[in-house]
């Protein structure tokens, strides 16, 4: 993890991570009256990031330079920063300079996560030192999924994004791929194929924990065969580590959705094709967010053969000799297509950037 910050103000920081996220499941349990939809989530970082590099300035002027193909004029970044340059009333300004690796329009956060990791960078370059709660605010209003980033760590998540329940989740291996189509958080919300259930779907995060059974939920008992086993095998383990453990290996096992999935694979077959694309090789995958970016959870076993591949310099599905990079990105993919190898992460890696 990058090191704590020091007083005062520095020079520049280069090289800042801004890692994305995965939706384990995503369900739509209701709608306020200004129309913002109601969801409960497991939000878990990965280690795909996109990379920032901050150098202060005296004039206070904010200025963005685009490393690749161009962002948005006044993106989340420049937003981020804005807003903080007026809440602290610093004379300081930066220089960002933005290596976009996360692919847009996703679902994974690569929007938020760039904003996220630029108000913790600037509050250590314009040293002011303030802590996570006092971001927060300032992260609400740039976007739902912006404070997640901040608050830096796995989370069960609520509201419109912004209620918070940090989880010890254990590490996972996940393959992450995005198909070349890119699809309207806007168009997804306004389907007639989203649910409208007002029912809460999930109790604190732990449905394999205590046996409960959603209302909308799917047609299997809880916890699962195999959960209950490695419930028995963790019998030493304490209570909320066997629980996390547990819900781990429901996810596996094809508990809970994404709500937002079925509209989405209505709006372009891609997603289907993708999501088939996995399960074929990983026998489970999900739509993380509104997509289209898809994921599969690969199973204990395999992950431990693919960390013996990995020591030849060689990520390798096994089953299907599917080959990624050194940097875990496969290569062997439809043209468009994006995709790699990644790890859950179990903090974020500025973390240490804001106090509690």
């Amino acid at each position: 993890m990058i090191s704590s910050p020091t007083p005062g103000p520095l020079k520049a920081l280069y090289d800042v991570p801004a890692p994305a996220k995965l939706n384990l499941f995503l369900h739509v349990v209701g709608k306020r009256p200004d129309g913002y939809h109601l969801l409960q989530s497991l939000f878990v970082l990965i280690d795909w990031a996109d990379t920032l590099h901050f150098e202060r300035r005296e004039d206070g002027a904010l200025q963005r330079h685009d490393r690749g193909d161009a962002l948005p004029p006044d993106d989340l970044c420049l937003r981020a920063a804005r807003a903080l340059q007026q809440a602290s009333g610093t004379s300081f300004g930066v220089d960002l300079h933005i290596e976009k690796r996360l692919p847009s329009g996703a679902g994974m956060g690569g929007g938020s996560s760039d904003a996220a990791s630029t108000l913790l960078a600037l509050n250590r370059l314009w040293g002011l030192n303030w802590t996570r709660e006092r971001l927060q605010p300032i992260a609400l209003k740039l976007g739902a999924d912006v404070p997640f980033f901040v608050g830096g760590r796995n989370a069960f998540v609520e509201g419109i994004g912004e209620i918070l329940t940090p989880l010890d989740i254990p590490e996972m291996r996940l393959a992450v791929v995005k198909p070349a189509v890119s699809i309207g958080t806007k168009e997804i919300f306004s389907s007639p194929l989203l649910p409208r259930s007002e029912s809460v779907a999930i109790v604190a995060g732990f449905p394999a924990a205590n046996g409960r059974r959603s209302e909308d939920g799917p047609e299997t008992d809880y916890p699962s065969d195999e959960a209950r086993r490695l419930g028995e095998r963790k019998g030493s383990m304490s209570s909320d580590r066997q629980a996390q453990e547990i819900l781990v290996q429901q996810l596996v096992d094809g508990w809970g959705r994404n709500d937002l999935q079925a509209p989405a694979q209505a709006a372009s077959h891609e997603v289907s094709t993708a999501l088939d694309w996995l399960q074929t090789r990983y026998e489970n995958s999900r739509m993380t967010g509104s997509g289209s970016a898809v994921f599969a959870i690969v199973r204990p076993s395999r992950f431990a053969q693919q960390v013996a591949a990995e020591k030849k310099d060689m990520v390798t599905d096994l089953e299907s000799n599917l080959k990624a990079t050194p940097e875990g990105e496969f290569q062997e993919l439809p043209d468009g297509w994006v995709g790699r190898m990644c790890r859950s992460l179990t903090v974020h890696p500025l973390r240490g950037w804001a106090q509690d």
